[in-house]
């Protein structure tokens, strides 16, 4: 059965005593409840879906009477696979298997998943999530001993000596799969939702590019009278724009406005209701990642992107090139 996920909060200035808490690597997978009762076994994402018909292998691997909290991946190769507890590919590997109904072998061989376990809820018909972290932890590890090590590992803990140390630590990596860091409180109960104190993320800072935009689209609900979805591109290498990425949030309210005067007053043409704008604004776009895709002329996707500037002091020429992206590629 399906039990309300414990979430966390940003960490942002916070800073915290790593005698209290405990640091762990922050996967770009989808988090997942493994549930396994009555001979059944169920993955359920965060929003309570059930996803076991596209992860077959995952449901069939796991026997044990219990429920788990951990991170779905797909297996790749990272540079820091000795460190950060075994390579996992990037989140674009994991999409090609999300939403199937049906999975065929060559998909499952192809894309082979596995869950990274972070916590446990039950252990047969006990229910810890009264327990503290530590103490749920280690009744973790004994579980995760006994099953198929080619589907379920353990999230390692990170080790430092001090904040600054970690921050260290953090600022160094930018591995496939590795979005940030967990901070968990050690003496944390296992409660829903977010509560202030006891669960941190500690999300990697983001990539930027320059980037001009290409085209506009109105928003929906309250920004439905706003040319707010924009879509943008680099220079190739003949000095094509191609496009990227799309974006509809990162701006203030002020700036939405002066962004939907720019597509009003420069559009060149209307395609239902996409308008092509004149290629001369630049926009600086933060984004989590980037990974090969055919389903940009471009050749390349963005994970989250976001307009984090506008840059009316740079001309369009000037943006970055996808020779540029290319190299930040995963």
């Amino acid at each position: 059965m399906f039990r309300p996920f414990m979430l966390a909060h940003p960490l942002e200035e916070t800073r915290v005593d790593l005698a209290d808490y405990a640091a762990e690597w922050k996967w770009d997978g989808i988090r997942i409840q493994l549930v396994h009762a009555g001979g059944d076994t169920r993955l359920y994402s965060r929003t309570g879906d059930d996803i076991s018909g596209s992860f077959p292998d995952i449901a069939s691997a796991f026997a044990t009477t219990a429920v788990l909290d951990g991170e779905l991946l797909v297996r790749g190769e990272s540079q820091g696979a000795e460190t950060h507890g075994g390579a996992a590919a990037s989140f674009n590997a994991l999409q090609q298997r999300l939403g199937r109904k049906n999975v065929s072998n060559r998909v499952q061989s192809q894309y082979p998943a596995f869950v990274r376990l972070y916590d446990i809820l039950f252990d047969g018909d006990e229910d810890l999530r009264a327990l503290p972290w530590i103490a749920r932890r280690q009744r973790l590890e004994q579980v995760v001993g006994g099953l198929d090590d080619e589907r379920f590992d353990l999230s390692r803990l990170i080790e430092a000596d001090s904040f600054e140390a970690l921050e260290e630590v953090r600022a160094g990596v930018r591995d496939d799969g590795v979005e940030g860091m967990m901070l968990k409180r050690r003496d944390s109960p296992y409660v829903a939702g977010r509560r202030v104190g006891l669960w941190y993320k500690w999300k990697r800072d983001p990539l930027t590019a320059d980037c001009v935009m290409m085209y506009a689209q109105r928003g929906s609900g309250k920004r439905s009278s706003f040319y707010s979805d924009y879509t943008f591109g680099c220079w190739s290498e003949a000095g094509e724009l191609l496009p990227v990425g799309k974006a509809y949030f990162g701006f203030t309210d002020e700036e939405l406005k002066w962004l939907d005067k720019f597509v009003r007053n420069n559009t060149l043409n209307r395609f239902g209701p996409v308008r092509e704008v004149e290629k001369s604004l630049v926009l600086e776009v933060a984004f989590d990642s980037i990974h090969a895709s055919k389903r940009h002329k471009s050749g390349l996707a963005m994970r989250f992107p976001r307009i984090s500037r506008i840059r009316t002091d740079k001309p369009a020429h000037e943006a970055d090139r996808i020779e540029t992206l290319l190299a930040m590629a995963t």
